[in-house]
């Protein structure tokens, strides 16, 4: 059986079980603490305010990965909270930047961070601070940034900062309120947007308070960085080298615009060139402003570079047609350089440039010139090889070429059919002329004939008159012309006469055209060999016309003129006439007259004169002028037309105006104006029918009266009763003595004044009572005829003519008597009632005295008639009373009602009935006396005033009536 063994144990020590789990224990720690992180040491803050940029540094040992958070002090607002990544620098410091958006003096601002892996984090650092200026200790308004430059289209975020104990109201900005945020207590912050460039003072923006003062402001300037372009360099004097280039517009100015360095030299004066001493065939341009920084480059060979510049001290020595010109250089260089010079010449306006060229070019000689011509010259250069630009130009050097003979003046004779004309010539111009002309000689001289004749002349003659009708037999005359100066004489000028009896040709018509000119054409002849001459001459001239002319070569076929005849004679063919544009009449139609004939109207107006036509008339318009517009009467296509006929108007004012037209247009035509009288045929015409249809309306209305004669006599003029003469009125006895009636006697109640407004029937009080009582003692007898008694207070001078002729002489003393007292007498032969007659209103009933009433008693007629009314009506006896001692009773005068028919013969006087019972019943019966006789019945019986107005119209009418039926009935 195998033998078990065990290995020897040791038993462990009570020391060594305590160091062994010390050791365990230590392990433990150093394990924990490797997986801790280092919290972030040595935080330090520093700030860039200009660009808004705060840097952090710390020592964060072997960590890459931090958290970092800023924050406002004041409002504990975070403004920046990420996680950052950074590698350490060799001294073992971590560093990162931050933009702010605001600017850092705007409000205080505090930092922390902590160390991150993964998810675990160290602890936060310690916190730091960047101090703004909205701390108590600033007691000022600030606003932030100040005087800023920025690009274009940026953003730009402000901050005002409030003084202490001051209110904060708004930011403003070129007129225009800010939206604004509150950054702290005293600092409120705003942003512009996508600014524009600005001006050169720059973007004000503005703080103000509550109370609209303005606390403080800064400025905004906005541009672009430098933006420089075609830079380029070249010499003007063969060493030196000029560089030039565009800026470009950075819209900054003054301390903030764009500074240049060209191969590292500052070009403070200028920023658009830059100067070098010497060539160095290499370039390099920088500009740099606060925005930015640009680089160009440029490189080149001297001689490909060569600009001269200008040349000095020209000089000239002048001949007649010819003339050098010289200048120098500033530069000895240009003494080699090869040149090439541009003159440029001016004379009268006309400019020509002529180019030389030459090594070190100094002078050039100008041909072809004028003599006695004012002339201008400049000389410019450039590179005659390589050419790079041309050189500015000199001085302008003016001169005068000198004198010399003039030229042969351009000669042409005019004539007429009678071979009387003019010889004429074109002043010479100064460029013809060659100097002052002194003067002209003029010969006329026959080659046929040994005739001839010569005139000198005055400088300012340019024609002379010819007569060449005593100078037959010749037919041909050579005209010859020279001008003279203080050079000598000019070439001769000759013109060919040929005298010829044949008529002109008639004159053609030709279209001007919109360029201002005349087209002429012909067809060529072989036989003008000498070319040909237009002459022209201004058909609106009457006197004194100037005639023009050119010469045209052979062939020319633009003008029209007349073939030669002989070589060297010419004959007139044809002639035109035209306008170079026509336009509308300068002048409106002359003395435009008008005319009456009747019923119509003549116009007549004379010709516009050809001077004042302005083109080809092609009639007249005729208008009727009503003030605002024209009426077209007629339109006159005959241009000769010089007058026209209005018919069949009617009497009345009528205005005319007539206008002449051309293609182009009417003038502002003539107006004339006229008041037609009513013409004789036709007065005479309307008198005759006037006459006849009042004679026809006469007859008819005589005709119908005549038929219905009664019924208008009955109508209009009813018969008037006659008065009943009692006695025998044709005796020739003395006066008629008329025993007067108890009842015709008219008691005077009382006694009137008189009016002399009014004329008419008074009461006259009888100065006799005796008689009156005796009248009434006596017995009345009914069956006589009643005779009442009447007086007026006035009596005309014109004696009292009786009724009729065989009572002339009985009435005479009557008559007499009348006249000395006033008295009338007029008779009544009976009572009659009559509806037609005047009524009166009842007798009121008397006072229970049974006394009568005193005082007149109210009257109404009932009747129509208007005439002859007695001044008293009788009273009717009161009960118990005599009717033969009744009182009687002046009543008022009785008024017509207005029911009335017409006007015509009126009692005036109304007796009561002595029926009681019509009385008991209040209604009266109206009853009429007969026809009263009366001696003065001519003066005293007539109307009263009213009525004799109301028929003062019919009593014309009435009376001629009267007249006639009483002529139609006898």
């Amino acid at each position: 059986m195998p033998e078990t063994g065990f290995s020897h144990i040791p038993k462990l020590r009570p020391d060594t079980v305590w160091l062994i789990c010390m050791l365990l224990s230590l392990s433990a720690t150093s394990t924990h603490c490797n997986d801790a992180l280092d919290v972030p040491q040595g935080v330090m803050l520093s700030s860039d305010k200009p660009i808004q940029q705060l840097s952090v540094s710390w020592l964060g040992g072997a960590a890459r990965t931090f958290d970092l958070i800023i924050l406002r002090i004041e409002s504990q607002k975070t403004v920046f909270n990420e996680t950052i990544v950074t590698a350490p620098q060799e001294n073992g410091q971590h560093l990162w930047k931050w933009t702010s958006t605001e600017p850092l003096e705007c409000t205080s601002l505090s930092v922390r961070l902590r160390a991150r892996d993964g998810q675990k984090t160290s602890d936060w650092s310690d916190i730091r601070t960047v101090q703004g200026e909205d701390h108590t200790s600033q007691k000022k308004s600030r606003m932030f940034p100040q005087d800023r430059v920025v690009m274009v289209g940026s953003n730009t975020t402000l901050c005002c900062i409030v003084g202490e104990g001051k209110g904060f109201g708004t930011i403003r900005s070129n007129n225009t309120t800010m939206k604004v945020a509150p950054l702290s207590r005293r600092s409120y912050a705003t942003t512009k947007t996508n600014q524009a460039p600005s001006t050169v003072t720059g973007t004000n923006v503005f703080c103000e308070s509550d109370i609209k003062m303005m606390l403080t402001g800064t400025v905004i300037f906005v541009g672009y960085p430098p933006r420089p372009t075609d830079l380029a360099c070249e010499t003007r004097d063969l060493t030196s080298v000029l560089c030039e280039w565009s800026p470009g517009n950075t819209h900054l100015f003054g301390s903030r615009r764009t500074s240049y360095k060209l191969n590292g030299r500052r070009c403070d004066k200028a920023d658009r060139n830059c100067r070098l001493p010497e060539w160095a065939g290499n370039w390099t341009l920088v500009a740099k402003n606060d925005l930015g920084q640009a680089t160009l480059s440029y490189s080149a060979q001297l001689t490909h570079r060569v600009h001269p510049v200008a040349p000095v001290n020209l000089t000239v020595i002048a001949h007649a047609w010819n003339a050098t010109v010289l200048w120098a250089w500033d530069y000895p260089t240009y003494d080699s350089l090869a040149l090439t010079c541009q003159v440029q010449i001016t004379s009268e306006g006309h400019t020509k440039i002529r180019t030389f060229s030459g090594v070190g070019l100094r002078s050039v000689a100008l041909l072809d010139l004028v003599p006695v011509a004012d002339y201008h010259v400049s000389v410019n250069c450039c590179a005659q090889q390589h050419f790079w630009k041309w050189g500015p130009s000199s001085k302008t050097l003016d001169f005068t070429t000198n004198i010399d003979v003039p030229e042969a003046p351009a000669l042409w004779v005019s004539l007429d059919n009678d071979n009387i004309g003019t010889v004429m010539w074109k002043p010479l111009t100064l460029r013809q002329s060659h100097g002052e002309v002194t003067g002209y000689e003029l010969t006329l001289w026959s080659p046929e004939y040994s005739l001839q004749h010569t005139e000198t002349l005055e400088p300012g003659t340019h024609e002379v008159p010819i007569n060449l009708t005593h100078m037959r037999p010749a037919s041909k005359f050579v005209a010859t012309l020279m001008a003279k100066n203080l050079a000598g004489v000019s070439p001769p000028a000759s013109v060919a006469i040929l005298m010829s009896d044949v008529e002109p040709p008639a004159v053609s018509r030709v279209a001007g055209t919109a360029g201002g000119g005349l087209h002429l054409s012909w067809a060529s002849d072989a036989n003008a060999s000498s070319g040909y001459v237009v002459e022209w001459r201004d058909a609106c001239c009457l006197h004194d016309c100037p005639v023009g002319w050119i010469k045209m070569a052979t062939g020319t076929t633009n003008v029209s003129i007349a073939p030669a005849a002989t070589p060297d004679a010419s004959e007139l063919l044809q002639r035109w006439q035209g306008y170079t544009q026509e336009l509308i009449p300068f002048r409106s139609v002359r003395n435009l007259m008008t005319n009456q004939e009747n019923s119509d109207i003549q116009l007549t107006w004379r010709e516009i004169p050809l001077a004042e036509r302005r083109g080809y008339l092609l009639g007249y318009r005729v208008y009727l002028n009503t003030g605002p517009q024209l009426t077209l009467i007629a339109n006159l296509s005959d241009p000769h037309s010089r007058s026209y006929t209005v018919k069949n108007l009617r009497v009345s004012s009528y205005k005319f105006t007539v206008k002449a037209y051309t293609s182009a247009g009417e003038d502002a035509g003539s107006t004339a104006s006229i008041t037609m009288e009513s013409y004789t045929d036709w007065l005479l015409l309307e008198i005759l029918a006037s006459l006849g249809t009042m004679t026809c309306f006469l007859f008819l209305v005589t005709f119908i009266c005549y038929k219905k004669r009664k019924w208008v006599k009955k109508a209009f003029y009813p018969d008037i009763p006659e008065p009943k003469l009692a006695g025998d009125w044709s005796r020739t006895q003395g006066p008629l003595d008329v025993k007067p009636h108890a009842n015709s006697m008219v008691h005077i109640v009382e006694e009137t004044e008189w009016d002399s407004s009014k004329e008419k029937l008074v009461v006259i009080p009888e100065e006799d009572e005796d008689e009156e009582q005796a009248v009434r003692d006596e017995p009345v007898d009914t069956d006589e005829p009643m005779s009442i008694r009447y007086y007026s207070q006035v009596v005309g001078e014109r004696p009292i003519r009786p009724r009729y002729p065989h009572s002339a002489e009985s009435s005479g003393e009557s008559s007499a008597s009348s006249l000395d007292s006033a008295r009338t007498d007029v008779t009544y032969t009976g009572i009659q009632t009559s509806g037609s007659s005047l009524t009166f209103q009842a007798e009121p009933p008397f006072p229970h005295d049974g006394q009568p009433p005193q005082g007149d008693f109210p009257a109404a007629v009932a009747g129509g008639a208007g005439g002859y009314r007695p001044q008293v009506q009788p009273a009717m006896p009161g009960p118990g009373q005599d009717p033969g001692l009744a009182a009687p009773q002046s009543f008022p005068e009785p008024q017509p009602e207005r029911g009335g028919a017409f006007g015509g013969y009126k009692p005036q006087c109304s007796w009561q009935m002595d029926s009681s019972g019509e009385a008991d019943e209040g209604s009266i019966e109206a009853s009429s006396m007969g026809s009263p006789t009366s001696v003065a019945s001519t003066q005293f019986l007539l109307p009263q005033e009213d009525e004799q107005s109301e028929g003062e119209g019919s009593s014309s009418a009435t009376t001629w009536l009267h007249n006639l039926l009483s002529s139609t009935k006898s």
